[in-house]
């Protein structure tokens, strides 16, 4: 079965362009525009791996985070957190919510996310 990836990120640019970046890696993606449809597709499609971004509008990634682990299903979803910033503060406040990973946008290319990803997902 095809590992399901949802990318949440407000970024039209970013967001296609790791939408693509993963579909070609061979997984099926869906992907959200804010924290609040992200969320609300994340408990609908459970999918394999959540890659969240942090700042966003409507609902950022750490609130939409703490929704996911308040539900029973997202207690143990995986997330990589997607940040614009080297924030060691977001990064920690992220890891107490058990992230599996974090990205720094500016300084990965999408041949290093599609890399996590796949870290991620064939982790067990």
């Amino acid at each position: 079965m095809d590992k399901r990836i949802l990318i949440i990120e407000d970024e039209p640019d970013i967001r296609e362009a790791m939408a693509e970046a993963v579909e070609q890696a061979g997984f099926q993606v869906s992907t959200a525009e804010n924290g609040q449809v992200g969320f609300a597709k994340a408990i609908e499609e459970k999918p394999d791996l959540i890659l969240l971004d942090i700042i966003m509008p409507i609902m950022d990634g750490h609130e939409t985070l703490r929704k996911l682990r308040q539900d029973p299903w997202g207690q143990s979803a995986r997330v990589i957190m997607l940040t614009s910033m080297d924030d060691v503060q977001n990064i920690g406040s992220a890891h107490e919510n058990k992230i599996t990973d974090y990205i720094i946008k500016a300084h990965s290319s999408l041949d290093e996310i599609v890399a996590k990803v796949r870290m991620a997902i064939y982790a067990d």
